[in-house]
């Protein structure tokens, strides 16, 4: 089953944790908006430690952390999946992360969790943590 989820306004976490659910029954996932998910936490903390994590991956051999605003998200859905097993890395296959809406899916109808869209006081979002860090679009 082919399924749509719109992260806009979405805490990350809370989204990961439902999109890897689907991913684990079988289902293929499509994330929009992803640059528009949020962090909750104080601004200079989130920067900080996305910061840290990209300096421990350039002098070692990984772990390495991307910084466009999609592979952010992926990479977060990766962390609640069994990814070292052969029934996670199927399912990490069936994830799509798409920066805005792409045109082959303007036409689904996109789900929406509203156990997600908590009301933050301090959030940054995915787009500006991206940017940060030096991605290009």
């Amino acid at each position: 089953m082919k399924r749509v989820v719109d992260a806009q306004q979405a805490t990350l976490g809370r989204l990961a944790t439902r999109v890897a659910k689907y991913l684990l029954e079988g289902d293929e996932v499509h994330i929009i908006n992803s640059e528009k998910a949020i962090i909750s936490g104080k601004k200079e903390m989130i920067i900080n430690e996305f910061k840290e994590k990209r300096r421990i991956g350039t002098y070692r051999k990984g772990p390495f952390y991307h910084r466009s605003s999609d592979r952010i998200v992926k990479r977060a859905v990766r962390g609640m999946i069994p990814y070292q097993k052969p029934k996670g890395r199927a399912a990490y296959k069936r994830l799509r992360c798409h920066i805005g809406i792409p045109e082959e899916l303007k036409n689904e109808k996109a789900e929406v969790f509203q156990e997600a869209k908590k009301n933050h006081v301090n959030y940054y979002t995915i787009e500006r943590i991206s940017q940060v860090l030096g991605a290009k679009n």
